[in-house]
């Protein structure tokens, strides 16, 4: 198959590589998004606090971002993975499953996996009464009872932080014992925190309608919601391949314009470090999708791509724009 030509390849469909996508193409480059289908949050029924669209299911928030897209002429959006990307000179090879293609940029937009508790009934309650992110959903939960599961080192700090919205807060830590400070477990007590060293079994109730956490001893804790903190596992395989720098938990590390330390590689929202909103991720597309734009002025495109603006960094100074030129390149 001949290998396509584009100016950027953004990889990932969520808020960030739709973010950086409109805004490459609003630099009129040519751009291909490759969307893998797998959204972090495709099991929540709501997304919270985006601006102008509060609350608003997160399918609804991606259709009308595609749709906003559909506008610009420079961009193409198909559903396909992406095993690997290798280096040819200046260019990138993206290997999608729809087919190889050249690339002069990369924004890497690959999010974020979870790690899920196996207990029954969880597939039904997710993203309905079952969370894993209280700044994303913590709202919902004033005045109500939760259960958090877990049992990492942060679980303590995770369950007295619900106690800004939730009435209560039952910790179940999986049968591990919870190891914190005595420091910790004296303002655990001080709180209406309680902590359980049983493993969780079953959800009780229909879904959207929690009534308890059933246990494996056949107890039942009364919650009207859960929440649960096991893993996040950064999806940064295509990164470190490049080359690029991760931090110690595996997120990719980045500039304040998301460029990664591989020059021409850009990456933006939960894959990299930092705070993990919707709208964070919306943000760091937009920075990195017009650091990118910018990356390439004055460079010869694609084919596909209009004649691009010269790049004034280039001049010394003093040379007044004598040697100002145009790179080849479509009409403008």
């Amino acid at each position: 198959m001949e290998e396509r030509n584009v100016d950027a390849v953004v990889v990932g469909g969520g808020p960030a590589g739709l973010s950086a996508t409109l805004w490459l193409a609003r630099y009129r480059r040519s751009v291909l998004l490759l969307d893998g289908g797998s959204y972090r949050n495709h099991s929540v029924e709501l997304v919270h606090g985006y601006l102008g669209s509060d609350p608003t299911p997160p399918d609804v928030l991606r259709e009308k971002a595609r749709r906003d897209l559909e506008r610009y002429p420079y961009v193409t959006i198909e559903q396909a993975d992406v095993p690997s990307i290798d280096r040819r000179g200046d260019l990138f090879v993206v290997h999608a499953s729809t087919g190889a293609v050249l690339a002069r940029r990369i924004v890497l937009c690959t999010g974020v996996r979870d790690e899920v508790p196996e207990i029954e009934g969880f597939d039904e309650h997710y993203g309905k009464t079952v969370f894993h992110c209280p700044t994303c959903d913590g709202y919902e939960a004033r005045g109500r009872r939760v259960a958090v599961l877990g049992s990492r080192p942060e679980v303590a700090a995770f369950a007295l932080g619900m106690l800004d919205w939730a009435q209560s807060v039952a910790v179940v830590t999986g049968g591990a014992p919870l190891e914190v400070s005595s420091s910790v477990g004296e303002l655990l007590a001080s709180e209406p925190v309680r902590v359980v060293e049983e493993k969780a079994s079953a959800l009780v109730g229909e879904p959207g309608h929690l009534e308890g956490l059933r246990l494996a001893d056949g107890t039942t804790i009364d919650c009207d919601m859960v929440f649960f903190t096991i893993g996040h596992h950064p999806r940064s395989e295509l990164a470190v391949a490049l080359g690029c720098e991760t931090d110690e938990d595996g997120y990719i590390r980045i500039d304040e314009q998301g460029l990664t330390c591989i020059p021409g590689v850009y990456a933006a929202g939960d894959v990299t470090p930092g705070l993990q909103l919707v709208q964070v991720a919306a943000a760091q597309g937009t920075a990195a999708g017009v650091a990118c734009a910018q990356s390439l002025r004055g460079e010869l495109g694609a084919p596909t791509s209009p004649r691009p603006a010269p790049d004034p960094g280039s001049l010394d100074d003093g040379d007044e724009g004598a040697g100002l030129h145009w790179s080849a390149g479509g009409d403008r």
